[in-house]
């Protein structure tokens, strides 16, 4: 044992040396996971405005009632700001130039085919270059005109025997409560925010670029002559596979100890309960040295073995979805995606994030070490290629 701790002492200070292998490890992951995260703040906290312009030719009832009754209500709450424009042109000229999403132009003679029961319309300019509020807009004008549609079926379907029975009819249809309501239910408590869901996308995806300088260093000490020079000592071949795996094992879980708390002071990632966390680092760390060392033994050379085991780290991040979240496509790709550690490392953290114990990860954390024995199962019955001189 000491021997192994030994090699794998003399392996981390190479690597501490390498500062390839520190960008790998620390720096490039906490930096795409700064850029992601930063990025999506926003939007994962609730606290996206979209700005909006409203071009009124009308000056109707039927105008007034979209401001108070669509625009206002979310306006008061900070969802959206509405600026108001005399001119067509102008309101065109705020959706081209990006001063806001879309704009509204409610026509002249708007309420008035309401009130008459003629066709109307409504129209939507959105800048092309903001397709997310345009939608947005669209959405309000359209949820506007599916309940005017909803006041004239009703009112259609009492049907009045005079204009102002109709005009009394529409009133209580407009002031009738919602017989349908939707109210948001979804949980908060299995939900990461996307600083904290990239830190750990990324962590876990880097991870496994990271515990390769370890395994793959035999295919080094090979092509280099020193691995034969090693066996011509008192040292067993196992010694020396032990003593590699060791620096998988500790470069990787120093790199997701460090990313995770760098994360969560600079970052503002919320990883969960520590211990549970630690349980979550070790056994993906466990996980990654094993695929990793079953890409060694089949490749023959460290370039080969480089190549590849970046090939087999995107398909795994990608389909664990450490870059986006594979659960909402659903079908296969949600099924095939708990075939990978990333998943069940992310879905770990989330039942983490609302507060759980530990304990809570004992099912991801299985998952992923039955990952590691099936894959380091294989890698076992070829260690003996990977450490012949």
């Amino acid at each position: 044992m000491a021997t192994a701790l030994l090699i794998a002492a003399k392996d981390l200070r190479q690597r501490l040396r390498d500062r390839s292998a520190l960008l790998i490890a620390f720096v490039v992951p906490f930096a795409l996971a700064a850029i992601f995260g930063l990025t999506l703040h926003d939007v994962g906290s609730g606290r996206v405005t979209f700005s909006f312009a409203l071009v009124d030719r009308d000056h109707g009832p039927a105008a007034r009632a979209f401001v108070a009754d669509v625009l206002s209500p979310i306006e008061s709450r900070g969802l959206v700001r509405v600026r108001v424009e005399p001119t067509l042109a102008r309101g065109r000229s705020d959706a081209d130039s990006g001063k806001v999403a879309a704009t509204f132009v409610i026509p002249a003679g708007f309420s008035a085919a309401l009130a008459a029961g003629r066709p109307a319309s409504m129209q939507v300019l959105g800048n092309v270059d903001d397709a997310i509020g345009t939608l947005v807009a669209q959405s309000l004008a359209q949820s506007y005109a599916r309940g005017v549609d909803g006041v004239r079926v009703a009112v259609a379907a009492a049907r009045p025997t005079s204009a102002a029975d109709a005009r009394r009819l529409a009133a209580l249809a407009v002031a009738a409560p919602q017989a349908v309501t939707i109210a948001d239910v979804s949980t908060s408590r299995k939900e990461l925010s996307p600083g904290t869901f990239y830190a750990a996308g990324m962590a876990v995806f880097f991870l496994f670029f990271t515990v390769q300088f370890g395994v793959t260093s035999i295919l080094d000490e090979r092509r280099d002559g020193t691995l034969a020079r090693m066996f011509a000592a008192p040292i067993r071949r196992s010694t020396v596979l032990l003593g590699k795996l060791l620096t998988s094992l500790v470069l990787g879980v120093v790199s997701m100890s460090v990313l995770a708390v760098a994360t969560h002071f600079v970052l503002g990632a919320h990883w969960g309960n520590p211990l549970g966390v630690a349980i979550l680092i070790v056994c993906g760390v466990v996980a990654a040295t094993a695929v990793m060392a079953l890409v060694a033994t089949l490749a023959k050379t460290p370039d080969q073995a480089g190549a590849w085991g970046s090939m087999v780290a995107l398909v795994l991040a990608m389909l664990g979805g450490s870059f986006f979240s594979v659960a909402q496509a659903g079908g296969v790709i949600a099924e095939l995606s708990l075939l990978t550690p990333h998943a069940w490392f992310l879905r770990g953290l989330q039942d983490l994030a609302g507060g759980a114990g530990p304990g809570v990860v004992l099912g991801p954390a299985s998952a992923i070490l039955t990952f590691a024995a099936v894959t380091g199962g294989i890698a076992l019955t070829r260690m003996g290629r990977l450490i012949e001189p």
